[in-house]
Order: structure tokens, then C-alpha cells, then sequence
């Protein structure tokens, strides 16, 4: 019977695996095949299944049919999510929309951003049809002091408005080993994104619509804020209570990532699975008083199901996010498998909720939340109790001391278990984390969360919380400003990755310590990757993906420069902190030799200070004025002026704008912006900054044609019409002309009439929305590399991967009966 049940574990341990495994090639896919493909797909997976079931020997029936399933399943529900697309045609137009704010709106300085149910639509008089999901912004400007109107300060969830709106299909930002918004998007059922026009009144319909638990939600959301004047305390508060991450700042969420507590700040399945135990062991000791419901139902199984149920409400209130339904569909299947009387090995339990997840969200198998969650159970289930004996004498202490060392091994086997894979997600962990979470864990969970959540019934008890999250703030702040607090590498390879978690989970398990020292190798891969620089005399390029901005990296062998710093896209987030450092940290940069900022222009510019603050710069040129705030950071600074130049590593930096006399005679600042030409022994790139046609003909009366001609050209001022005369492109000749500007930005770059100019000339044109980031190398002048491109995925707007007529052909070319 052992031996029975030993082989049907494997057996199901097989299937889950083989059902996870199609699920992860689907995702992996450029472009979705036909319906019938999926649909196909799905019967023959079933079939197959079923003649594993009723004829048992074939025992790779049923793996093969549930790879083909889960491949299938995953293909017909993308399909589904793509289908309620936004037309294109409708991108852009006025748009009046009728529907109900479907979340709780997260307001900021610069406006307030919701979730809006479309009931119906129309351009002009002619109804149209859009996603019932809309991703809507309402904004007053760009200011830290900007006022909001009285119509967006009663905006509330639940509620029914007529709004005038300009919509675009979902677009994110694509970088290497960056975010991808598009795909969060997807996960969320968001298929359009706009904002809210004047053109139209804004009118509201009706103030209690739908959504009753959202509507609670932001009660208790305002009321906290009513109660607790501390703006940071505040969002803590309602982050825990209602699910609200929107309410913390972004320099707090920075405190808490550099602290590697912020699992504890938002609603994770921590906090859902000790609700449900909280929960369950209340429901018990009630159950067992009374006289008559322990005869109906055992205590036991009353509070395993009241617990769960318990759990489920505390999820729908805090909104439903991933990490809570992942929470919420483990429990289950842990409940019901203890209702059942069955005692499944942790691993099977662990893949089955995997597979239930994945059923319901597949993209959630590419979420780090997903994995984080998974790897951290299953490690602490993997290492095992401690058996040790205390030796203390007293019955008290000796408990005391069992529940400190618990607490010490689960929180050393988290630490040391995650690290891998927090490096692997992030490319970065905090050194101070075990010690902050030692504090954080019991602090968050036991004191700041029952505070925030027995707030409903005494509004005092949030000003108690709010002292407490006060005080746990400024302690983790000194942490962080320990030297090394943070560590980063740069991204490693696949192989590395997976060696490094295998030894990970190596070093936790019950094992002797001759065994777990080799996990030490397995790491090291990870910890310290090797990073591939050029060679003396060549240069990267790459343009970032930062919208509608300019932001490029030149590397040399040993030497780093960054070319403007990207927009800022409203208060408290900008391109330097969202891609530029993140890209950074992945390449292993540890410093940025020279910042060289064009020009004053809030596009070119409004990421320099989150740059400068997270990595360390050298020193920084450009044609700011003296007055400029950004002078005021500690890098060393000198103006931009033609003539200048230098070298690094063999690769030569000329200086080609401004004049020096520019500076005296108070010109805009366009005009001021500087160019810089990078020369290496392969190639030679031409930066431009927003310099317009003025500026263009005096490079080109002032300098040699071979010092202007240049491989690659990031076109200026993001191919505007002031820019780009006939004879600049020509005296440039460059081989790629690169536009870096924002998907249906309202300027209109690049401009169809220079866009034209380049294409007439055979210039191969390089656009940032349809490309993402671009890579060149001088070692390969005439090649160069778009991001979405090289990490097509279906879910991305504009993907210029495989097709699916394509992928049919392929098939039909190497199996020509099949088709």
C-alpha cells in the first residue's frame, strides 16, 4: 500500500508538472495561432487524458495530454483577453463614455487614476464598442501643488459618471530586464488606457452605482486619512486595512525595499494566512462552547472552513489582488484536503495549488509575487522542524525559547532560501533584512495590522498604529543608511540563475553541513557574474525606452556615460528612477563616469535626480544655467562647449554644440542643447539632444563632413519639424536614425515630413514606441537590436515578432500531413 501510494504521488506530481510545463511554453510564444489551433489543442489533450485513464499502461498519454491542455488553456484564454482589444481606429478621438469607477481611485498632487466599467460609448452620435475595462486618468498638472477640481476630489468608487475621454490601446515602456506594464495589464484585463477631456462636462450620475465593497473600502480609506494627520502613517495604515498600496509614498516604498520588508506592507498572503488563523482558532473556542453546534459539525472542521471563509473576506476587501486569490486557492486546497482526512507530501500540495492558480491566471507563472510566495512555503515545509533540545528547565521558558528559535529558523531558511530569487527578480537584496524583518514581522503583523484593522471600531487605535509605524519607519531608515545596505549585481545567465536556486535550496534542507557546503559553488555563479565590456576602442550604445524623452547609455570599456536622463512622468516618479536605474543595476554598473544633460528641457532632464541619488556619478556636464537646482548635486560639474573632447579606452568624445559665445546671449534652450559625437574603431554614433535647425547649420558650416558623419544619429529634438534640415542628414549620413519620443505623444513625434526625409534617404529609422529600447554595438555597425524584438511576446502592442501565419507555415513546412 506504501508503495502504492508512493508511485500515485509521483503520478500526480508528473501531471502537474507536465500541465505547468504548457502553460510555460505558451507564454513564452510571440504571437497566438488561430482559434482552432487552442480549441484543437484542447479536445486533443482531453483525449489523450482519457485513454491515460482507461488504458493505463500508456502512462505518457495523460503527461502529454495535460502538457497540450494546459498549453491550450493558457492559448484560449490569451485569446479571449486580446479579443476585447480597443479598435485602433479609435485611439486618440473624443470619446464620451457612461460607466462606474470599478476601484478604489488613487489620487496623487498631479490628479487622480481609476478603474472605470464602461456601460456605454459613443464618438459624437454613433455608439462604439470598447473594452469593459478602462485604465483612466483624471489629471490637473504636473506640480507638487497642483490643485485638484472639485468634480476629480468627488470621484469615488462605486459611483456612475459621464465622461468625455481620449483612449490608446495598452503601451508600456520596454527595456532589458525591465517591467512590463503590458503584461500586468493583460493579467488585469485592461485593454485601453486614456484620460479625461474638458471638452466634455464631466457629470455625475449616481453615487452609490455598484461595487458596495469597493465603496466601503474607500470609506474606511478616507476615514483613516481624516484620523491620522501623519501622511506616511496614514497610507501604511490603509495599505494594510484596505489593500490601498497607491496611499504609500514613493520614498517610503524605497525605504521599505532597500529594508526588504515590503511583503509586510501590503496585503500578501502573510497577512491572509494569519487572518485565517487568527480566524479559525476564534471560531474553534466559540464552536466548542456551545451546546448543540459541536454535534452538528466537529470544532475542528467548523473552524478550518470558518477560517477559510474569514480569509476569503479579508481578501475581497482588500481589494482581491493576485497575491490574496494565490493565498485564498492554496487554503483551500489545504482545507479541503484536511476535511478529506488526507495527508498529501507538501510538494504535491504546493503544485496542485500551483496548477489552480496558473488554471484561473496563467499569467501568474511570470510574477515574482508567484514564485516568492511558492518558494517561500515550500522551503520552509523542505527544511524541516528543528529536534534539538532546549535547555532551559523551565516548562515557560523553555516554550518561549522554542518560539524564539522557530522564529530565528524561519526567518534565517526565508532569508537565505529567497535571496537567489530575489536576486534573480530584482538584482538586488538587502544586507539588513534578516535583522529588519526580525523586528518588522511581529512589529507589522501582531501591532500595526490588528491596530489598523480594529480601527473600524475605535479610531483611536489608528493614531496608536500610526505612532507605531512612526517609529518602526525611523529605525529601518537608520538601517538603510548603514554603508552596503543594499547589495546589487548584475542579471546572470539562465544557467546560473537555476544553479544558484537549486544550491539555495540545497543549503536549507535537513541535510549535514558537508552536504549543504555544496551548495557554495552552485551560488557563486549568481553572487559574482561575469560582465561582458567591450574591448578597447569599441562602444555600446543603447537608447532606453523612456517615452517621450531622450535617455542614452555609451559604454566603453571601462568608462560609462549617460546622455540626458528621460522625462519626469509626475510627482514622485520619473525615468531615472523607473528604468534608467533598474537598467543600471542589471548591467552591473556600479557608477556613472560622466552625466551629460543637453539641456534644461523637463524631458531631457527630469530624471538626473533620482539618478544621481541611487548611483554614484562622477561628474556631470551641460548647458544648465548656474541657477539650476540640479547643480546643486554633489557631482562636479562643467559646462558643454564646442571643442571639447576626451577618451576613454581608445573611443574618442567630441563635443560639437554649443558655441561658447551661446551662453551670453540668452538663447532658449534648444539651442543650447549639447551634441556630443562618439568615435570607436568600428563605428561612431552622434547624440543630439533637441538642437534644431539653427544649430544644425552651424555644425554644418563650422565642421568637417567627416567629423559629422556618424553610423547612428538619435535624431534631434525627437524629429520635430524645427530639426532634421536635408543638409544635416546628409552632411551625418548615418546608417540608423533612432526617435526617441512616446507613444501618441500630444507633439506629434517624429513628425511624418522628417520621418520622410530619413526614409527617402534609405536611413533605416529606429522609433521608440514600435522598438522599445535599441542596442548597438561599434563592433557591429551595421546591426542593431529593438527589445521588443528580441523579447517579443504577444501581450505586446505592436510586436514585430513572429506572426501567426507565419508560425502556421513553419509547422506546415515541417509537417506538411498535419496541415
Amino acid at each position: 500500500m506504501t508503495d502504492l501510494r508512493h508511485l500515485t504521488g509521483w503520478r500526480i506530481a508528473g501531471l502537474c508538472t507536465a500541465w505547468l510545463a504548457g502553460m510555460a511554453v505558451q507564454l513564452q510564444e510571440a504571437a497566438l495561432l488561430p482559434a482552432a489551433w487552442h480549441q484543437a489543442a484542447c479536445l486533443a489533450g482531453l483525449a489523450m487524458c482519457l485513454a491515460g485513464w482507461r488504458w493505463r499502461r500508456v502512462w505518457m498519454a495523460p503527461l502529454l495530454g495535460l502538457a497540450v491542455l494546459g498549453w491550450g488553456t493558457a492559448e484560449w484564454q490569451a485569446a479571449s483577453r486580446l479579443a476585447g482589444a480597443l479598435d485602433p481606429s479609435l485611439e486618440g478621438v473624443e470619446l464620451v463614455v457612461t460607466g462606474v469607477v470599478a476601484g478604489l481611485p488613487q489620487r496623487g498632487p498631479s490628479g487622480v487614476r481609476f478603474r472605470f466599467e464602461v456601460e456605454q460609448a459613443a464618438q459624437g452620435d454613433r455608439p462604439v464598442q470598447l473594452p469593459p475595462t478602462l485604465a483612466l486618468g483624471w489629471y490637473a498638472g504636473f506640480h507638487e501643488d497642483a490643485v485638484l477640481t472639485q468634480p476629480q476630489m468627488a470621484l469615488g468608487a462605486g459611483q456612475r459618471w459621464r465622461l468625455g475621454v481620449k483612449l490608446k490601446q495598452p503601451h508600456g515602456l520596454v527595456n532589458p530586464h525591465g517591467f512590463d506594464a503590458e503584461l500586468q495589464m493583460l493579467s488585469q484585463g485592461i485593454r485601453a488606457t486614456g484620460h479625461v477631456r474638458d471638452a466634455v462636462p464631466p457629470r455625475l450620475l449616481g453615487r452609490e452605482a455598484a461595487h458596495p465593497v469597493e465603496r466601503w473600502r474607500q470609506a474606511l480609506r478616507d476615514a483613516i486619512e481624516v484620523t491620522v494627520p501623519d501622511r506616511r502613517a496614514a497610507g501604511v495604515l490603509a495599505a494594510l486595512a484596505v489593500g490601498d498600496q497607491s496611499a504609500i509614498e514613493r520614498e517610503d516604498w524605497d525605504l521599505f525595499r532597500n529594508a526588504g520588508i515590503a511583503h509586510l506592507v501590503s496585503i500578501s498572503g502573510l497577512h491572509i494566512t494569519m487572518f485565517a488563523w487568527l480566524a479559525a482558532r476564534l471560531i474553534g473556542w466559540a464552536w466548542r462552547r456551545h451546546p448543540h453546534l459541536p454535534l452538528r459539525l466537529p470544532a475542528p472542521l467548523a473552524a478550518r472552513w470558518g477560517g477559510l471563509l474569514a480569509a476569503w473576506a479579508y481578501a475581497v476587501f482588500s481589494g482581491w489582488g493576485v497575491p490574496s486569490q494565490r493565498t485564498i486557492w492554496m487554503l483551500a486546497l489545504v482545507t479541503l484536503l484536511q476535511s478529506t482526512g488526507r495527508r498529501w507530501p507538501w510538494p504535491l500540495v504546493l503544485l496542485l495549488a500551483a496548477v489552480l492558480v496558473s488554471a484561473l491566471e496563467p499569467w501568474a507563472l511570470l510574477q515574482a509575487g508567484f514564485w516568492l510566495s511558492f518558494v517561500a512555503v515550500g522551503l520552509l515545509m523542505a527544511s524541516g522542524p528543528v529536534t534539538a533540545q532546549s535547555p532551559s528547565p523551565s516548562v515557560g521558558m523553555r516554550r518561549a525559547w522554542d518560539t524564539l528559535r522557530g522564529e530565528l529558523r524561519s526567518q534565517v531558511v526565508a532569508t537565505v532560501g529567497l535571496t537567489p530569487l530575489t536576486l534573480v527578480f530584482f538584482q538586488q537584496v538587502s544586507i539588513v533584512g534578516f535583522l529588519a524583518n526580525l523586528v518588522a514581522i511581529p512589529l507589522v503583523t501582531l501591532v500595526i495590522t490588528p491596530l489598523a484593522m480594529l480601527g473600524v471600531i475605535a479610531a483611536p487605535l489608528w493614531l496608536a498604529g500610526a505612532w507605531v509605524v512612526n517609529l518602526l519607519c525611523g529605525w529601518l531608515a537608520a538601517m538603510t543608511a548603514w554603508p552596503a545596505a543594499v547589495w546589487t549585481v548584475p542579471v546572470a545567465p539562465a544557467w546560473a540563475q537555476a544553479a544558484a536556486l537549486g544550491g539555495a535550496a540545497l543549503l536549507v534542507m535537513p541535510l549535514p553541513w558537508r552536504g549543504r557546503l555544496l551548495a557554495v559553488p552552485m551560488v557563486l555563479p549568481l553572487l559574482m557574474p561575469s560582465v561582458v565590456r567591450p574591448p578597447p576602442g569599441q562602444f555600446e550604445l543603447v537608447a532606453a525606452d523612456i517615452g517621450q524623452g531622450t535617455a542614452v547609455l555609451v559604454r566603453t570599456q571601462r568608462h560609462l556615460m549617460v546622455f540626458d536622463t528621460g522625462p519626469q512622468y509626475g510627482p514622485g516618479a520619473d525615468a531615472g528612477q523607473r528604468v534608467l536605474v533598474p537598467l543600471l543595476h542589471a548591467r552591473g554598473e556600479r557608477q556613472v563616469d560622466r552625466l551629460m544633460l543637453s539641456h534644461r528641457d523637463a524631458d531631457h532632464v527630469g530624471g538626473a535626480a533620482s539618478l544621481v541619488t541611487a548611483v554614484a556619478v562622477r561628474e556631470m556636464h551641460s548647458s544648465l544655467e548656474d541657477a539650476h537646482p540640479l547643480l546643486a548635486l554633489s557631482p562636479p560639474h562643467q559646462r558643454c562647449m564646442a571643442g571639447q573632447s576626451w577618451e576613454w579606452d581608445g573611443v574618442r568624445f567630441e563635443v560639437l554644440h554649443p558655441r561658447a559665445e551661446a551662453y551670453d546671449a540668452q538663447l532658449k534652450s534648444n539651442a543650447m542643447s549639447c551634441v556630443v559625437r562618439v568615435i570607436g574603431l568600428g563605428g561612431s554614433a552622434m547624440l543630439t539632444g533637441d538642437v534644431e535647425r539653427e544649430g544644425e547649420t552651424w555644425m554644418v558650416g563650422s565642421t568637417s563632413a567627416a567629423r559629422l558623419a556618424s553610423d547612428v544619429l538619435v535624431v534631434p529634438h525627437h524629429g520635430s519639424k524645427t530639426s532634421s534640415t536635408p543638409a544635416f542628414i546628409d552632411a551625418v549620413h548615418p546608417r540608423f536614425a533612432v526617435f526617441q519620443a512616446g507613444y501618441r505623444n500630444p507633439f506629434g513625434h517624429p513628425a511624418p515630413l522628417v520621418f520622410a526625409r530619413y526614409a527617402d534617404r534609405h536611413i533605416t529609422t529606429i522609433s521608440s514606441p514600435s522598438c522599445g529600447a535599441w542596442s548597438w554595438s561599434s563592433l557591429q555597425p551595421g546591426q542593431g537590436v529593438c527589445q521588443r524584438d528580441a523579447d517579443a511576446r504577444y501581450w505586446h502592442h505592436g510586436s514585430r515578432g513572429v506572426t501567426a501565419q507565419e508560425r502556421v507555415e513553419g509547422v506546415c513546412a515541417v509537417w506538411p500531413g498535419f496541415c
